[in-house]
């Protein structure tokens, strides 16, 4: 056991040092992305531009895809300088501009702590972080794509320390499990966090979101359909979950070092748990999701309990959610006022999730993360016609069907939020009940 763990200790080590360099530290946005703020805007298209950090003041072009009334001044803003497609250097010619920091109104104030609870309840409650229902919930009060992805990612890790605590305490999680998923799990959002950058350096904020949201849809529904088609198998039947071909298969093959991990009650070769990490990983970067593949890669490839998966993504999410922060902060795309009104909500929510899960059985879980994943797909995709329109990928919406699709993309989010907050109050009040008429 001594050498294992000095094997892990070292694997993460190795990690740091490569990751580090091949992430020059974190550094900041990409090479064609200016940090700053706008302190002249001339009528004849030109601009004078002061850098975030070095203050140094930049003359800039605007392009034709810039509207000249949209830009604000001394306001930080994200702004995309054009590549020359011949000679690859980076022009001072702005193709996009993007406000860094939304306005906080009151009534964004409370969404945010509304969208925080119900999001700390999901994570409690099925292990994912609810970062698939926080991140779109963010980008439709306002934030870009990737401050969304980064201020989310900065929340989760002491969120999920709570969460992965409370359910530990129960017997739920499977601490050594979660250790070895992170480690694979840290690399994927090294992948994940480069992926972002690119985009925006060729992109822009419009290619994020329009790549987040993409990514949404099609994990989502294909995930979720997946899910909740097993979770109501297991309802209709009445039965306990059973491990999956998939992962009786892989515990079966004797591949060193195989592991026993004793929460989970499975073992199974440590290579078998790589790819489940990576992809994990890589989603938590780019999308700031990573659950919704940790947790069901855990039941349907590992073959955990979804109990025992939904509680050990905790520990991963805390120690993926860390790591990414440093290098997102380093980046200077956290928006901790963000942050910090999600968390503060969501540590309570978090909570009451994790009591929820010691009074309902597997397949509640699974019904309502497959319920939620496919209402926040439709809420996402509501809004990729529009992302599509900001890159010039097809014509410019009308205003009715921009506002159509936007009303859309709200209630679908509303009705996710309602629907699991209702779902595991539900669960979690008929459990006590019967838990305490068992004690009677």
């Amino acid at each position: 056991m001594k050498k294992l763990f000095m094997c892990f200790v070292l694997a993460l080590g190795f990690i740091f040092v490569v990751s580090t360099a091949w992430a020059g530290g974190g550094g900041g946005p990409p090479k064609n992305m200016l940090k700053g703020v706008f302190v002249k805007v001339n009528k004849d298209r030109t601009a004078d531009f002061k850098v975030d950090g070095t203050g140094e003041i930049k003359h800039l072009i605007l392009s034709e895809h810039v509207d000249l009334e949209e830009i604000p001044l001394e306001r930080k803003v994200l702004v995309s300088l054009i590549t020359d497609e011949k000679t690859h250097e980076i022009t001072n010619e702005v193709k996009s501009v993007s406000i860094m920091f939304m306005d906080l109104t009151p009534a964004k104030i409370i969404a945010l702590l509304v969208v925080g609870l119900i999001g700390g309840l999901l994570s409690g409650f099925i292990g994912s972080g609810g970062a698939f229902v926080l991140t779109p919930s963010m980008m439709s009060l306002g934030a870009p794509g990737a401050v969304a992805v980064a201020s989310n990612m900065c929340h989760k890790f002491p969120k999920a320390m709570v969460g992965a605590y409370k359910r530990w305490k129960y017997g739920q999680a499977d601490i050594k499990l979660g250790l070895f998923m992170a480690a694979t799990a840290i690399i994927g959002v090294q992948i994940g966090i480069q992926i972002q950058k690119y985009i925006l350096n060729h992109w822009g904020n419009a290619g994020s979101n329009l790549y987040v949201s993409l990514m949404f849809v099609i994990v989502l529904v294909v995930v979720g359909i997946y899910v909740f088609l097993d979770a109501y198998k297991l309802a209709k039947g009445g039965k306990e979950a059973e491990t999956t071909k998939i992962a009786k298969k892989l515990q079966s093959i004797n591949l060193p070092p195989m592991i026993h991990f004793k929460t989970a009650g499975i073992k199974i070769s440590a290579w078998f748990t790589i790819p489940v990490g990576i992809a994990t990983g890589m989603l938590a970067a780019t999308i700031a999701v990573g659950g919704f593949i940790g947790v069901p890669g855990l039941i349907y490839v590992i073959g955990a309990s979804a109990m025992v998966a939904s509680a050990t993504e905790l520990v991963i999410a805390f120690c993926m959610g860390m790591w990414g922060s440093i290098q997102w902060g380093l980046s200077g795309l956290i928006d901790i006022r963000l942050t910090l009104l999600i968390l503060a909500a969501s540590l309570i929510g978090v909570q009451l999730g994790a009591l929820g899960t010691t009074y309902v059985k597997d397949y509640m879980i699974k019904i309502v993360m497959g319920s939620v994943m496919l209402i926040v797909a439709v809420s996402r995709g509501a809004k990729i016609p529009g992302y599509l329109a900001d890159l010039g990928l097809r014509a410019p919406l009308d205003p009715s069907t921009a506002s159509l699709l936007n009303s859309i993309s709200f209630w679908a989010l509303v009705a996710a939020l309602g629907t699991a907050g209702i779902i595991i109050s539900a669960a979690m009040i008929r459990g006590m009940l019967q838990a305490r008429q068992g004690t009677n």
